[in-house]
Parts: structure tokens; sequence; C-alpha cells
């Protein structure tokens, strides 16, 4: 049974492109983690996972950037992996005080569940666009966050973090 669309609050007018925006992140989100939860994973888990599967031994800086997350939530999501068996944490051998993050063969066996979670949410995503729909959607998705992330601050909020 589909859920329906629940009604727009009058202010989100003011904004429809942006409310739909944050109405797909959310539908988005909420299947993914639901799938996520399958796997036994939590939700951004599977962002460290792929980019380990793409690249083993990344210090837990290099992870931090590549996935735009904070600090916490990667050393808590970190540790629940290395808890589950799906990673391990050792010292740089330069620099004790960096920790190397390297998968278990437990994680290097999630690439092709992960492959195949990802091709499911995509075929569930694009089940009621033609190809070419898809492929504008994410061009457009790109063309967003690009704009999103590279505008400047509003000049209240530079004052407000000077």
């Amino acid at each position: 049974m589909a859920v329906p669309t629940p009604r727009t609050p009058t202010t989100a007018s003011e904004g429809p492109m942006s409310y739909a925006i944050f109405q797909l992140a959310r539908a988005h989100r909420a299947r993914a983690a639901a799938m996520l939860r399958e796997m036994d994973l939590h939700p951004g888990q599977e962002l460290l996972l792929m980019q380990l599967l793409d690249r083993d031994g990344q210090t837990q800086s290099e992870l931090l950037e590549s996935v735009g997350l904070d600090h916490s939530t990667v050393s808590k999501s970190l540790r629940r992996m290395q808890d589950a068996g799906l990673l391990v944490r050792e010292p740089a051998a330069h620099d004790r005080r960096v920790m190397v993050v390297h998968l278990t063969d437990k994680g290097r066996a999630m690439r092709e569940p992960l492959a195949a979670m990802w091709r499911a949410l995509e075929e569930t995503s694009a089940l009621n666009l033609s190809a070419q729909q898809a492929e504008s959607f994410v061009r457009t998705a790109y063309a967003i966050a690009d704009a999103i992330n590279g505008r400047a601050l509003p000049r209240e909020e530079r004052e407000e973090s000077e």
C-alpha cells in the first residue's frame, strides 16, 4: 500500500523545490535504512564500507573527509563496525596516534550485498521514471548540490561564525 504524500505546509510554498527535496531525502533515507537493517548495518556504515572497499587501509581522517560526516559519527560507526567484525583499527606505523582502518574478510564480503542493495534502491527510486528522466534527475541533483555547497553564506551567518 502506497504511503500518501503529506499535505505541504503553507510556509513551504515559499520553497516548493526545497520541500520536495526534503521529502525525497526523507523517503530515500528511510528506505535505505530499512534495507541496511536487513544487513545488520546502520545508516552511514555502508558509505564507510564502500570507501574501504575501494581503498582499504585508510586513516580515520581520510574516511572522515571522503564521507563528509562529522568526527563523532564516524568514530561511533567505526567502533560499531569493529565490534561487528567488519573492520579493524590499528595505529599507523609512522604515527601511533593515527588510526588506520582495514576491512576484515567479513567486511570485504559485504561488497556484493551492498552493490545489490544499491541496485535495488536505484530500481525502486527510478520505478516511475524513464531512463532520460533518471539521467536528467542525476544531473539536476548534482547541480543543486554544487549550488548549495559552493554558495557563500549569507552576510548574517558569516558575521555569526566569526
